[in-house]
């Protein structure tokens, strides 16, 4: 196991921080009896736990000498990390861990016109699907990917670009500006996305010749068949990346019917009832 570079201790300091400043904000809600619901709380911390083990350097280490170790890396980062901290709605919390000051003036800042109308931008779901489905195909070409595998500043950016992108498209998704009634929609996006992804992934898993000179030499001198690990790096992002997309599609379809059927309740109720004396005259 290597030592954590500069970058690795960076990243488990920032998620540190991340974590203290939901539990905090989480506990100083919860003396307000304003405390986020149960799946709230347990997606965020299932979610920043995969974030951390992504990171960490078990994984870590292993990523840099297979690619199906790499793959696992990051579909933590993307498919697991990303979409369960989103879930649990981390800004409200971060807000309240911070001094009641510098809270305001964050949640001012938050809310500005130019800040709000750039979140907004990123975070349409047509735009995030595209950065984020263009992110997955660019980084995996052989010249991008190699160089960063061979270098930690370039491969800190390769995760940064993934973790963001993920962020834009699942908020856009859950978060989006029209709420629960553009789920259906999200569903679609979600469909995509496992469309493309799968198919990126059937690419290793299909392919006899390694993509990546790097693995290649790397995965000889562990004694390892470099074909066979892009291979089951191919079937990690093929059929479970794919099944949790799936999850999460139902997910956003089982929200989008039941926002259905609850405005055609609230509908239903609004409507005027007929008069019992007119209609029995």
């Amino acid at each position: 196991m290597h030592n954590p570079s500069g970058w690795d201790l960076a990243v488990l300091t920032l998620l540190a921080v991340l974590g203290l400043l939901y539990a905090v904000g989480s506990w100083r809600l919860a003396r307000r009896n304003a405390s986020l619901r149960l799946f709230e709380r347990a997606g965020f911390w299932v979610g920043w736990a995969a974030m951390v083990a992504a990171v960490a350097p078990p994984l870590d280490t292993a990523a840099a000498q297979r690619f199906s170790m790499h793959m696992i890396q990051h579909e933590l980062l993307m498919l697991v990390g990303a979409p369960l901290m989103i879930v649990g709605r981390p800004i409200v919390p971060w807000l309240w861990a911070l001094p009641d000051g510098v809270r305001a003036t964050a949640g001012a800042a938050l809310q500005a016109g130019s800040v709000a109308s750039v979140w907004r931008w990123f975070t349409f779901p047509l735009v995030a699907w595209a950065l984020h489905g263009f992110t997955l195909w660019v980084w995996h070409l052989p010249a991008l990917y190699e160089a960063a595998v061979r270098h930690e500043g370039i491969h800190a950016f390769q995760h940064a670009t993934f973790v963001a992108t993920a962020v834009f498209f699942w908020w856009g998704l859950v978060y989006g500006r029209y709420g629960r009634v553009a789920y259906g929609a999200s569903v679609l996006y979600v469909f995509t996305t496992m469309v493309h992804s799968g198919v990126l992934g059937a690419l290793f898993t299909l392919s006899t010749r390694p993509f990546y000179g790097v693995y290649r030499d790397r995965a000889e001198a562990l004694a390892i068949d470099p074909a066979r690990d892009q291979q089951l790096a191919g079937l990690y992002m093929w059929i479970p990346a794919s099944v949790v997309l799936m999850l999460f599609g139902l997910a956003l379809a089982l929200a989008w019917l039941s926002e259905a059927e609850r405005r055609s309740r609230v509908r239903r109720a609004s409507e005027p009832r007929p008069d019992k004396d007119s209609s029995s005259a």
